[in-house]
């Protein structure tokens, strides 16, 4: 798939870091290295824009290894950009650690899944039909 990109960083363009890879990984596009301290927030510029095609969406999506390593991860994952949006991606990172951690120029911040989708049409019904799980959620099934 062709995706229409404009790349304001000083970094390469995102890439697939294997051949089986499904996400590319996001760099962040800053001037002057971002901390974060526990439990903060922010926004981190990548100074991409994309023009993705119709029925598909980028979604953003934490890093394992910072995640793992560092307690850092996405607010509102997995982050939709959706076709027809056409500002800079920008990414809600999160310190969810007991440390302060410095986010650098160039850093691998995040990935980028580009996934297709279907569009729903609602259909009113009075019931719905019946199924062996019916209305059982949120750990029905045990605890391992």
């Amino acid at each position: 798939m062709r995706v229409r990109v404009i790349n304001k960083s000083r970094h390469p363009l995102p890439d697939y870091a294997t051949p089986l890879s499904a996400g590319m990984d996001i760099r962040a596009n800053l001037t002057e290295p971002v901390t974060l301290n526990p439990l903060e927030r922010k926004l981190i510029p990548t100074g991409l824009y994309i023009a993705l095609p119709e029925g598909y969406e980028a979604q953003m999506r934490p890093r394992s290894g910072l995640a793992l390593k560092h307690g850092i991860t996405l607010l509102n994952t997995p982050g939709t950009i959706d076709a027809d949006y056409r500002g800079e991606i920008g990414v809600i990172l999160v310190n969810l650690s007991n440390e302060p951690f410095t986010v650098n120029d160039g850093e691998r911040i995040c990935q980028m899944v580009i996934a297709r989708h279907d569009r729903a049409e609602w259909v009113p019904v009075e019931a719905l039909d019946e199924t062996e799980r019916g209305a059982g959620g949120f750990g029905h099934t045990g605890k391992s």
